[in-house]
């Protein structure tokens, strides 16, 4: 089925306003569950919002860039957000540990060898 970009913004902040789980609204309006995902990230980026999700474990993405955070940044942050990303430099650093970083996620994650010195 087919929506105006309208309504897939009201999907979306009825998501993300928790009138709706993803699932109820997958199936409310006969979409999938990553088209749900896709309207709630529009209808945060038009209304210029960060995600209210809070994560269980380890996020399948994880970025390798670091920069250093700002002070304001972390006073920001909730304790779930402030947790993962202890946990993000702790993986970061534990890689570096063993001489490797990873790029990308996925299908497209990529290990680069710090050194290059073959590991076989």
């Amino acid at each position: 089925m087919k929506y105006t970009p309208e309504e897939r913004l009201d999907i979306g902040r009825r998501v993300h306003e928790r009138e709706l789980t993803q699932q109820e609204a997958a199936v409310e309006y006969k979409i999938g569950l990553y088209t749900v995902r896709d309207y709630v990230g529009m209808y945060r980026a038009e209304n210029h919002l960060t995600s209210t999700r809070k994560t269980k474990g380890i996020p399948r993405k994880m970025s390798t860039d670091w920069t250093p955070a700002r002070k304001e940044d972390y006073e920001n942050m909730t304790k779930e957000e402030l947790i993962l990303e202890l946990v993000k430099a702790r993986i970061a650093e534990a890689r570096l540990k063993k001489g490797y970083e990873v790029r990308g996620a996925g299908a497209d994650k990529e290990y680069i060898r710090l050194d290059n010195k073959s590991t076989k």
